[in-house]
């Protein structure tokens, strides 16, 4: 061993992980080595699992990993946390041991901003690696733990539908605030129901009760339907229901622009 370290066949990466030929390692190399480093039981996590799942930015920081509790290593580069991490809430991406998706996502919503974490979720969504209804639901189990309000609060926003009653009442005094009439409601347009129609604008306004997840056959007919009123000259602008809800200004202020341009 310290003839091949002196010689450079073998170079020293983290306590009892070394590199073979030369010290560079690729991004994945390094956390192969963190985790090896930590022993067992110990799995990526946290911003770097994140990473590697393909749902944030790698950190800039320290690569992060979680180990058993009650294990005493410190791992200079490493940020070290120790929780427990049950088989169910393990993966392997690329021969790396690393955290779920679902179990990252918990562990994020304890670092990041709102912002940073529904992008997360976003991504994770995009590449069909979670369900946010399902995520919503096993949240239950993990009652108690940091992350776990700021994640529920998140997703119950996102994924909360209106009935048609309550979306009117939230929509109609928006509407009239950015200086629009009363709209046609349930009206049939070019082979399709729309949510709310102003026909002297000629503006078609959809909401969607889902923001994250929508199956290819539903986002397929929402394509049909926008290009159906398209066609027909007729504007399209879809909000989910909540930002009715919840970002009214930004609805009444899209609004008030599109009403503006087509007047």
């Amino acid at each position: 061993m310290a003839h091949r370290l002196r010689s450079g066949r073998l170079h020293p990466i983290q306590r009892g992980v070394y590199a073979v030929g030369r010290p560079a390692l690729s991004r994945e190399g390094m956390w192969t080595a963190a985790v090896a480093s930590c022993g067992e039981g110990a799995v990526l996590s946290h911003r770097s699992a994140a990473a590697a799942h393909g749902v944030a930015e790698p950190p800039t920081g320290p690569t992060e990993v979680t180990i058993p509790p009650g294990t005493v290593r410190a791992r200079p580069g490493l940020r070290v946390y120790r929780r427990v991490v049950e088989p169910g809430e393990r993966a392997l991406v690329d021969g790396i041991a690393v955290t779920t998706v679902e179990r990252t996502l918990l562990d994020l919503a304890a670092l990041l901003s709102p912002r940073a974490l529904e992008a997360a979720i976003n991504a994770a969504d995009k590449h069909d690696l979670v369900d946010p209804e399902k995520l919503r639901s096993t949240l239950a189990r993990y009652a108690g733990r940091r992350g776990v309000r700021a994640l529920r609060q998140l997703l119950d926003r996102h994924t909360f539908t209106l009935t048609d009653s309550q979306l009117e009442r939230e929509l109609l005094p928006i509407a009239r605030s950015a200086g629009l009439g009363r709209p046609e409601t349930g009206a049939w347009l070019n082979g399709f129901k729309v949510d709310f129609f102003w026909p002297s604008l000629g503006l078609v306004v959809e909401t969607d009760g889902l923001r994250y997840h929508r199956t290819p056959a539903a986002q397929a007919r929402d394509r049909l339907r926008d290009q159906a009123h398209a066609a027909a000259g007729l504007a399209t602008l879809r909000f989910t229901h909540a930002q009715v809800r919840y970002e009214p200004d930004h609805v009444r202020e899209t609004l008030a622009a599109v009403a503006n341009r087509l007047a």
